[in-house]
């Protein structure tokens, strides 16, 4: 068994190596959101990244609805959501849509995450799907700390009833996510860098940065050697066993903010 993480193991942001960063991928809730609530500030430093030559894909665990609308609206270059099921980029003016599994597969599989869903739900006492799974496509979500309030107990009960069945399960820091399928956000972030630039990720690449907070965040926080935790990411930091290099003094979308001033002002000194 891995050794879980300390608060000792993490870098502070200040110690990061930014300057050669042109694109930050990100989680979202908790890690963008404040609160629950996007605010003018966060976005607006999505906006100086941009402004300087610094594209933002969002990572994230809620529905492909919600990407759609997030790719279109935001100033972002993608959106990955569903935990990896599928990701949004635009081309040129035009906005694409890329599954990790061929429409017969998803079939399938949907008909039978449902039904191991359901399951769990009955398993574990008041729990319920999330109110924006209807939007979904490739995954489902079951809330325990957005709308319902089960706590970490019964979000470990339902990781744990539907790992037994097979199927993915993990949680952000608002659902537990559930897919049928080998993908996850590491994966669907290889298949964007290859398929919409070109590269992939190197074992010390210093050109891509990844923001996040939660469990559903530890395979990209392994695969980044510049992984930074918004410092709420220390609230559950025992509990991870993969955790990010680097953690910021601010907590969620003001910690996201503490980033894109860091990228700009180390790109300034190049």
């Amino acid at each position: 068994m891995k050794a879980r993480a300390t608060t000792s193991r993490l870098e502070p942001l200040s110690a990061a190596r930014l300057e050669r960063v042109r694109t930050v991928f990100t989680d979202v809730d908790g890690t963008l959101t404040s609160g629950g609530r996007l605010l003018a500030t966060t976005l607006r430093a999505m906006e100086w990244l941009n402004a300087h030559g610094v594209e933002v894909v969002l990572v994230s665990g809620r529905p492909a609805g919600w990407g759609e609308a997030w790719a279109r609206q935001w100033p972002v270059a993608g959106v990955i959501v569903e935990n990896g099921g599928l990701y949004f980029a635009r081309r040129g003016e035009r906005l694409h849509k890329v599954y990790a599994q061929p429409q017969r597969v998803r079939l399938k599989n949907r008909a039978a995450l449902t039904a191991h869903v359901q399951a769990a739900l009955k398993a574990v006492p008041g729990a319920r799907l999330s109110a924006d799974s209807a939007y979904t496509e490739v995954d489902l979500a079951i809330d325990y700390a957005e709308d319902a309030q089960l706590g970490p107990g019964a979000a470990d009960r339902l990781e744990r009833f539907l790992r037994a069945r097979g199927v993915a399960a993990v949680r952000s820091s608002v659902h537990v996510n559930c897919w049928l399928g080998r993908f996850d956000k590491r994966t669907a972030v290889a298949s964007f860098l290859r398929r919409e630039r070109g590269t992939t990720l190197a074992k010390d690449d210093r050109r891509f940065v990844y923001v996040g907070d939660s469990f559903n965040d530890q395979p990209l926080f392994r695969a980044f050697p510049l992984s930074v935790g918004v410092a709420n990411v220390l609230d559950v930091l025992d509990q991870l066993d993969e955790p990010p290099a680097f953690v910021t003094r601010s907590r969620e979308g003001k910690g996201f903010g503490e980033v894109a001033d860091a990228i700009v002002r180390a790109r300034r000194r190049r």
